[in-house]
């Protein structure tokens, strides 16, 4: 059975046709990644490439990505085409990304050929960027609010189980056929996908493929660039947004601090073997991000995103402070693998609420924009937090560390009490109310920037 019904148009604001664009373009994201972040560094590894090298490599596609806002307000402010306002650039990004990785295989393949990998596979992460970036302001223009966390759901089941199938199949790949064929495989495989945005329209009446404008959109789409970054820039310096930027920080520095820390240790201290842990890391992965993010994108429809972020936070602070129990002692055995689960899995959905929230706060002409800056503060709290867990690690034992953590979850919980602190909700004129209290009306329309 589907939501679909027989003969209607393929468009994005058709329930079953976004769930399927969302699963497509994420899966295709994450088998890149499989491809680029993990199947293909083993491979140089495994050939005598130097560490420096194959970090230089990973360097070079994660710098597009750092850089992702840059295309926010190249989606905001340029739209009424007639394949959508989001939608060409939608297929923008789908069709340069392809391009990138019809020239893989000309790359070559060993050591010598990373000087040509890197630039390639970095052209391919700009235009993954933009691809991301306006297929995230798709999703906050045309899904209802109620299936918002739905949304947020597919889009970490495609990328997780798009990574597990890219690392797992271009492992054998790689060394089986050789790294052209395995790129020529690569590239079968993203242009199966792509089909689903290149035939699903953004809405009913639009153009399937035309780069042409609406006449009576045009002026409305023309948002002066100017004109529109200063309106971002008054709604980003406001109490809410700075407050909600720094919880995403704090949220990704917490766990990325007390992360790379823990998987060394069970390593180097507790004995395990790596390519053990790696398969529980990845079976933790799977698990979390395609039932636990269901299970959590349907909660969230139903309870609403605030109340559900606030029970995830303070799930978390109690998850870390339970993993510093287990890990008193070496981290090894069973209490280990528990404390990577609930360390892994917990924050992992804490994303699946937040992102509906901060989806519902950035709705207006600057979605895209909003929206990416959040999600470059969660990115930022990441790098901050795997820089920082060198030096954390030599003041503090593991137990101590995690119950850092377990600290900063709880005071991102407290402040989540009152999600006004946190969120605006434009497009319903309110501010969001505490989970305990009910709804609490406001203005709000300075937060619209239209």
């Amino acid at each position: 059975m589907t939501d679909t019904a027989a003969g209607a148009p393929r468009a994005f604001t058709d329930p079953g046709w976004r769930r399927r664009v969302i699963l497509a373009v994420y899966g295709y994201q994450g088998l890149v990644a499989g491809f680029g972040l993990t199947a293909l560094p083993n491979h140089l590894a495994a050939l005598g490439a130097a560490p420096g090298a194959i970090g230089g490599l990973a360097a070079m596609i994660g710098l597009p990505w750092a850089l992702q806002p840059l295309w926010g307000p190249v989606v905001d402010g340029h739209g009424g085409f007639r394949m959508g306002r989001r939608r060409a650039w939608v297929v923008a990004g789908m069709a340069g990304a392809l391009l990138c990785l019809a020239l893989l295989p000309l790359a070559g393949d060993g050591p010598a050929a990373i000087p040509r990998l890197g630039p390639i596979l970095m052209a391919h992460a700009v235009f993954a960027a933009l691809l991301d970036t306006a297929l995230d302001g798709m999703i906050i223009d045309r899904t209802p609010r109620a299936r918002l966390g739905q949304a947020t759901a597919l889009t970490r089941m495609g990328f997780v189980g798009g990574t597990a199938l890219g690392a797992a199949s271009f492992a054998w790949a790689i060394p089986a056929l050789g790294l052209p064929r395995a790129a020529l495989l690569l590239l079968l495989l993203g242009a199966v996908l792509a089909t689903l945005p290149f035939s699903v329209r953004e809405a009913p009446g639009d153009a399937l493929l035309s780069l042409r404008r609406r006449p009576e959109a045009a002026a409305a789409a023309r948002l002066p660039l100017g004109r529109m970054l200063r309106r971002l820039l008054f709604v980003m310096r406001r109490r809410e947004a700075l407050a909600l930027v720094a919880l995403c920080i704090a949220l990704e520095f917490a766990t990325a601090v007390f992360g790379v820390r823990l998987a060394i240790e069970m390593i180097q201290a507790g004995g395990w073997d790596p390519a053990a842990l790696s398969r529980l890391q990845g079976g933790i992965a799977v698990l979390g991000g395609t039932l636990g993010a269901l299970v959590i994108g349907w909660w969230s429809d139903r309870a609403g995103p605030y109340r559900v972020l606030l029970r995830l936070l303070g799930l978390c602070a109690a998850a870390y402070a339970g993993s510093a129990w287990l890990l008193v002692g070496p981290p090894s055995g069973l209490p280990s693998s528990i404390a990577l689960a609930l360390t892994s899995i917990v924050p992992a959905l804490v994303f699946v609420s937040l992102a509906p929230a901060v989806m519902r706060s950035s709705r207006g002409a600057a979605a895209a924009t909003r929206f990416a800056l959040f999600m470059a503060a969660l990115n930022l709290g990441s790098a901050l937090g795997a820089a920082s867990s060198g030096p954390v690690g030599a003041l503090l034992r593991p137990w101590q560390t995690v119950l850092l953590s377990a600290a900063i979850f709880a005071g991102c919980t407290l402040v989540a009490l009152r999600p006004a602190r946190l969120f605006r909700d434009p497009e319903a004129g309110t501010v969001p109310a505490s989970p305990r209290n009910g709804s609490v009306s406001a203005p709000a329309a300075e937060t619209v920037l239209r």
